[in-house]
């Protein structure tokens, strides 16, 4: 019997209690705005209420809640420091852990997808979960070759609750957009729900997991545990040690930030560029800091995890962004709307200012424009507030651009990377990494470029 599901009934009834809770809170909210109070300080007090019972309901959770957590809480950084202080620990619990299911049913999974002798594979194996996450947990064990692995063992049921949490989640997603401001939460619901068939594919995630490890076998920056067997509901993986990025975002060493943000900037664009898969899942969580970089032992490597979620780009990152991102830092408004609206940016029924979309970009691309750049919570509040305010004309451009469906998933993968490197404070060279690995980004790549060179 699936611990996963616990009973359907209750899980939907934790779930449907949301809505319930956050209308009564705008019931009080209203209540205090009557007797006096600003409307800031009344919001803030709703957001932070909102906030405590979302992520109380969802860390009881595993399936598609507990999924929705995690995509969630790297936009941590864009709240009001008052609001996200007091539940920030709750969001690293949730990148980090969840409740287990009970060692029968783990046993009985591994029975059933390994054979019955499953415990002749392994030289020693470890029923208290390493890890905890949405669809499945991982054990420690030590292959029967000698290497130690991390065995990742699938929740029975985890497809039925994933579907079941997410329908449920995004019947009322609107009220839940007041959490991070500036970000529509409805469509980052239904993007999960429509990777849930390939996360719960160990096939299709050791292939990926297996292709990064094969480029990045010698790779002085990044290191990706190779795969050592695979199969229904079970996942078995080499073993890496090294310091949860959480914990360095919770009390890591400036050099320790430093060197994980400029280590996840190069895996974000390198990663498409040399294997054509993106990885698609950037919570802190999936990420360690490994000793061992290429100063020595007091040096640190990118250890990378969980490729259960890739956006496929056999020829990398699209040229378009790159192109687009050096033509509005040249201040080419109209090439740059142009580009927009034929990636599908600007539908062909909106007509908007070209230097106001410029305008609307140049604080966004903020981090590209110097050769070093400190990514900060306050930086990523201002970001989300100017695009959040009602009143601001970045507001109002903003809801008439489009996102094509190509691009969603690239879209996500950057706004949680910035997340993450505003969660860690990092000062990082990203345009270093940006004319290394990001097609269109240097004046002389593109079309015109292979053109010129071809006659030549």
């Amino acid at each position: 019997m699936s611990d996963l599901p616990r009973k359907a009934v209750t899980r939907t009834a934790k779930l449907a209690a949301l809505p319930l809770g956050i209308a009564g809170r705008a019931t009080w909210g209203l209540g205090k705005r009557i007797v006096g109070e600003s409307a800031e300080i009344v919001g803030r007090e709703l957001q932070q209420r909102t906030a405590e019972q979302l992520f109380k309901v969802l860390g009881e959770l595993k399936g598609g809640a507990m999924k929705f957590g995690q995509a969630l809480s790297v936009f941590e950084s864009a709240l009001p420091e008052e609001v996200a202080g007091p539940y920030r620990a709750a969001l690293t619990k949730l990148q980090e852990a969840a409740p287990p299911m009970p060692t029968r049913t783990m046993h009985s999974v591994l029975a059933e997808r390994l054979g019955e002798d499953w415990p002749e594979l392994f030289l020693t194996f470890d029923d208290k979960p390493a890890a905890a996450a949405s669809i499945g947990q991982v054990h420690r064990a030590v292959w029967h070759d000698g290497r130690e692995v991390a065995v990742k063992v699938q929740y029975p049921g985890a497809g039925e609750a994933l579907l079941s949490d997410l329908n449920q989640l995004s019947r009322f997603a609107k009220l839940l957009g007041p959490l991070i401001p500036g970000m529509d939460v409805k469509p980052l619901i239904t993007e999960l729900r429509d990777r849930v068939s390939e996360e719960l594919d160990y096939g299709l995630e050791a292939q990926a997991q297996q292709a990064h490890a094969e480029e990045f076998a010698d790779d002085p920056d990044v290191v990706v545990p190779a795969v050592v067997h695979q199969c229904d509901q079970v996942l078995v993986t080499e073993w890496i040690d090294g310091v949860p990025l959480s914990e360095v975002i919770s009390a890591g060493t400036p050099e320790q930030r430093n060197r994980a943000g400029q280590l996840l900037s190069r895996f974000l664009f390198s990663g498409p560029a040399r294997t054509g898969l993106l990885h698609a899942d950037p919570h802190p969580g999936n990420f360690r800091l490994v000793p061992g970089g290429p100063e020595g032992e007091d040096d640190w490597r990118l250890g990378v995890l969980d490729f259960g979620t890739v956006d496929r780009l056999p020829g990398g990152l699209p040229e378009p962004i790159g192109t687009s991102l050096r033509m509005t830092l040249d201040g080419e408004a109209g090439a740059v709307y142009e580009l927009l609206r034929e990636e599908g940016f600007v539908k062909e029924s909106v007509a908007l200012e070209p230097d106001a979309v410029l305008d609307y970009l140049l604080p966004i691309i903020e981090p590209a424009v110097v050769d070093e750049f400190t990514f900060t919570r306050d930086w990523m509040r201002r970001q989300a507030a100017r695009v959040a305010d009602p009143r601001s004309p970045a507001y109002q451009l903003g809801r008439q651009l489009n996102l094509p469906p190509a691009y969603l998933l690239i879209h996500r993968v950057t706004l949680s990377t910035i997340g993450v490197l505003c969660q860690l404070g990092a000062t990082v060279r990203l345009r270093e990494e940006l004319e290394e690995w990001l097609p269109g980004f240097l004046a002389d790549e593109g079309p015109e470029a292979e053109k010129s060179v071809a006659e030549a």
